[in-house]
């Protein structure tokens, strides 16, 4: 079946359906939702028999739908209509929300329903719940939709008559529903207000007499101060008091300027030289787990196994941030255990260098370098380890040189839903670093390697799975968690008789690798592919990011995404 996806952008949603309706055998073509010209050609050039729009923000043009079949994923219950259906669950705290597929009619999410699923809303943010619970049964009820469309299997009609259609018509929520009184609002209420916001658009506020949107709130369980005060700063994130508690908030975005001038960076990054009076509270050194304080690495151990976590924002990691993980995976390695599992966080695991902060840099073209340096530092301590098996354990999804950070391990296991995106050049032609030239081939060949990253598309992890790049995909369910089949994985492995082998070999392999080629060679020649783009003034790379940091619409729907019919070369056999 011809299927043509129109989306307002290629997010991580539209990836998941694009490469799962490909894998299913079907021809996907893609448009970005520019304008009503660009939407109306893409239909007249690729002749679709359906159209899906994953993610839109805007109308598609009556032509079209009243000819064509076009289904709009919704993330709401069944009759729930609007665009801020998660932002008003999560404020209003219901115990259940969805996402349906319904088909585009006269009025707003009004159309007769082709599926449907429902899910536990957890108590946690708007990025959250959309890039896991509705992603993944956003993708299932896609699925099923088409099956139905496929077999002339009719929708039913919306009919609020009915005891299970329990949604409805919401206004867009403003700011003043989401707006905060740091005097009377509890922690929890200032936590559900930023969460229901996050990423966007923010809860509007003014921090030291500068107006801002609140992003990324954590809960705090020590620190306490006068309602409204900030009391501490840690690593770019600040810590406010409530009435009956504290919340820190780890991003900001500049209220009252142009938007095009602001986008969203590190608390102390955007308060600037306000930032110099908060005292600084530097936490634990390497927090567990179940510290209620913002934290963006912590570490626990079970049974010979450590376990490196790192939650960053959207999974963008800094030149201090890569810095302060290199540092934390030395102090993991000392301790007395055999294994090492970098378990990334929950929503990424990490999508490379900190594009916006490079942005906000005095000199980006200097930050891109210095990160793109600490990034490799990182790489290179895990891929020379010798004292432990090292397993990169991605729960989230990657990209970039988050994806070569996770082939630095010994071994890749990944979750059932991750899409990866082992590629740089869609940056503005960017050649990348973290020895992406060693890590890539030696696992999926030269020729997949190449098609990787001259496609620039995103691989699901079946695929992933097929051509060498990840060693492992595990299924997760409430009862038996990715973390735990991880753990049983790992734990059982290191009290085998087949470790102490399998370390033999992979120091022997690391070795033979290093006299055939240095590793040192691989980055001196891919930094000075990078440094090209890093340090001329024309460079389409500076353009593309900003681009991207500060969401400048695009222009036209990316060549690439417009009917790909690349394919994967075969794999060759990878290293273990």
């Amino acid at each position: 079946m011809r299927i043509l996806l129109i989306s307002s952008s290629y997010n991580s949603l539209t990836q998941r359906v694009h490469v799962e309706l490909q894998w299913t055998g079907n021809e996907v073509s893609i448009c970005l939702a520019i304008d009503d010209d660009e939407m109306i050609q893409a239909v007249n050039g690729f002749q679709p028999d359906l159209i899906i729009c994953p993610m839109l923000t805007k109308r598609v043009p009556d032509v079209i739908w009243k000819r064509i079949t076009t289904l709009i994923v919704h993330p709401g219950i069944t009759g729930d209509r609007g665009p801020s259906s998660i932002d008003w669950a999560i404020l209003d705290g219901e115990p259940e929300w969805g996402v349906t597929v319904l088909q585009a009619d006269d009025e707003m999410d009004a159309g007769p329903i082709w599926a449907t699923r429902n899910f536990p809303l957890r108590p946690t943010t708007k990025r959250s719940v959309y890039r896991e619970e509705v992603s993944a049964l956003a993708v299932e009820a896609v699925i099923e939709a088409v099956g139905k469309f496929r077999d002339r299997i009719p929708p039913v009609p919306l009919d609020y008559d009915r005891p299970d259609v329990r949604g409805r018509w919401r206004d867009p929520m403003k700011q003043s529903h989401r707006r905060i009184d740091w005097q009377t609002d509890s922690a929890e209420d200032v936590l559900r207000k930023i969460r229901a916001s996050d990423g966007q658009p923010g809860v509007q506020d003014e921090i030291l007499g500068m107006p801002v949107y609140l992003f990324g709130a954590h809960p705090e369980d020590v620190l306490r101060g006068a309602p409204g005060q900030v009391i501490a700063q840690r690593h770019g994130a600040i810590c406010r008091a409530t009435h009956d508690g504290a919340v820190w908030i780890s991003h900001l975005r500049r209220a009252g300027v142009p938007a095009a001038d602001s986008f969203k960076l590190p608390a102390t990054v955007v308060l600037g030289h306000l930032a110099d009076a908060i005292p600084l509270d530097p936490g634990p050194a390497l927090p567990g787990r179940g510290d209620q304080t913002f934290k963006e690495i912590w570490y626990e151990e079970a049974d010979g196994v450590g376990y490196l976590f790192f939650e960053y924002y959207n999974g963008a990691m800094s030149t201090e941030q890569c810095h302060r993980l290199r540092r934390a995976f030395i102090a993991a390695r000392e301790r007395p255990t055999r294994a090492i599992v970098l378990a990334g966080g929950r929503l990424f695991w990490s999508n490379g260098i900190h594009l916006n902060v490079i942005e906000a840099s005095e000199n980006p073209g200097e930050e891109s370098w210095r990160n793109l340096q600490a990034m490799n530092d990182l790489v290179l301590e895990i891929a020379q380890t010798q004292s432990h098996w090292v397993v990169s354990s991605v729960h989230g999804s990657a990209g970039a040189g988050g994806v070569i950070l996770a082939l630095a391990a010994d071994e890749v296991i990944i979750r059932d839903g991750v899409v990866l995106n082992p590629h740089y050049r869609s940056m503005g032609g960017l050649y990348g670093s973290e020895y992406w030239t060693y890590l890539l081939p030696r696992r999926v060949g030269h020729d997949v390697a190449m098609a990787l990253t001259e496609n620039c598309l995103p691989v699901l992890d079946r695929e992933a799975l097929r051509i060498g790049l990840v060693d492992r995909l595990l299924t997760h369910s409430p009862e038996d968690t990715f973390h735990t089949q991880v753990h049983r994985l790992v734990s059982g492995f290191v009290a085998s008789p087949a470790f102490a082998p399998a370390m033999a070999r992979k120091r022997r392999q690391r070795r033979q690798d290093e006299l055939r080629k240095p590793m040192s060679a691989y980055r001196d020649e891919e930094m000075a592919r990078s440094g090209e783009s890093f340090f001329k003034p024309d460079s389409e790379y500076h353009t593309a990011r900003a681009r991207f940091v500060r969401k400048l619409p695009p222009e036209h729907t990316p060549e690439r995404l417009v009917f790909p019919t690349a394919t994967l070369p075969q794999p060759k056999s990878h290293a273990a």
